[in-house]
């Protein structure tokens, strides 16, 4: 029965795996995707567009690097009229993609880059639960402050009527904790930033991830980009980057 079980996690991909790979820069701010300023990230990724984001994975981490979205007021409000529903799933696109079996039993959540809360349509949801787009995070983390955050920039979304935002991991604790037989990279914090076109002004949460008292803080993008390696707004102007903006506490 357990081998069989196992079986049934390793091949179980859900026939909405392949998205349609269409117009993918739109999801970054003036049609520019996130840039690695630290181009030794770069190794073994690959970009994988969907209906809702889209997402550099990375076969050393066998996960995401970061996650973009263009969220819309209107369609932030459809997303909430959603029942949220999912099934993980191995993306078949990227051979170095995590598995499930990585994370069965295993102390920490799969955790979303880009929500399945920020969509608008039950297919763009779904194709949020591909582990191209998952990092493992304590369940104090994910299921606590984190998921405030994610509401805190829908709200934002909502009143700017529209808004850029890009989810990724950072890894500063070493070595780096790995998970599963895949060595899932385990990262130390997950950061989300925001750009609001409309106001011209960005900033970003940086949330640690810890098994207990996991906290976030607020960070401009400049001081993001120094921090990761990873310009989630290239086409932004420098004097955005440096200026703080004061987002709402999650």
């Amino acid at each position: 029965m357990r081998t069989l079980l196992l079986a049934c996690i390793l091949t179980a991909v859900p026939a909405y795996a392949a998205a349609e790979e269409t117009n993918c820069s739109a999801f970054g701010a003036g049609n520019h995707l996130p840039e690695l300023v630290d181009k030794r990230l770069a190794a073994g990724t690959k970009l994988l567009c969907n209906r809702g984001y889209a997402v550099l994975a990375s076969s050393v981490s066998h996960g995401p690097l970061w996650a973009a979205e263009h969220l819309w007021s209107d369609d932030v409000e459809l997303a909430q009229s959603l029942k949220r529903t999912g099934r993980f799933y191995v993306d078949t696109r990227f051979a170095g993609s995590s598995d499930l079996l990585d994370y069965y039993n295993s102390i920490y959540d799969r955790g979303h880059m880009a929500p399945s809360g920020d969509q608008p349509t039950e297919l763009a949801q779904a194709e949020t639960y591909a582990l191209t787009n998952i990092v493992p995070q304590t369940a104090s983390l994910n299921e606590g402050i984190w998921a405030r955050v994610e509401r805190r920039v829908r709200d934002i979304a909502e009143k700017e009527g529209d808004l850029y935002v890009v989810t990724g991991p950072a890894f500063h604790v070493k070595p780096i904790e790995k998970l599963g037989h895949d060595h899932v990279y385990v990262p130390s914090s997950t950061w989300k930033a925001v750009y609001s076109p409309g106001k011209g002004r960005a900033g970003a949460y940086v949330c640690r991830n810890a098994q207990q008292h996991p906290h976030c803080s607020q960070v401009t993008i400049a001081t993001l980009i120094r921090n990761t390696g990873i310009d989630p707004f290239p086409a932004v102007s420098d004097q955005i980057k440096k200026q703080a903006w004061r987002l709402p506490s999650p």
